[in-house]
């Protein structure tokens, strides 16, 4: 494939993502549009606009690779070894006791500062 193939493919792979997300944006005007109508049918009009627009962009090379992106994202997502329900709950109580210790540590901070700093400003004190 030339350059100028890959310049002309890059272009109808343009006009189709705009085509798709001018597809999508007449839905939504025609959603809106047609308040008279149906909820039932106005949102099955905007799920059949939006697989059109899909289905579009899809079309093109970007959309395919979206499309391939996913797909090794839920791949991926499969081999992730998730924590059990106990593991869990341990790793939350861990949690839960560090943020406390860190506040009564704040607190007491908080506290002798006060202390201090009333001290040195205390009148006669």
């Amino acid at each position: 494939m030339s350059a100028k193939d890959q310049t002309e493919a890059t272009g109808t792979d343009k006009a189709k993502l705009v085509l798709a997300a001018g597809v999508f944006l007449a839905g939504v005007v025609g959603f809106y549009v047609a308040e008279g109508q149906s909820d039932l049918i106005r949102v099955v009009g905007m799920v059949a606009v939006a697989a059109l627009a899909i289905a579009i962009a899809m079309s093109s090379q970007p959309g395919r690779n979206a499309w391939a992106f996913a797909q090794e994202a839920r791949q991926e997502l499969r081999r992730v070894v998730w924590p059990t329900r106990q593991e869990s709950i341990q790793t939350t109580l861990i949690v839960l006791v560090m943020v406390i210790l860190v506040a009564i540590l704040l607190w007491l901070m908080d506290m002798f500062f006060m202390w201090g700093v009333g001290a040195l400003v205390r009148p006669g004190g």
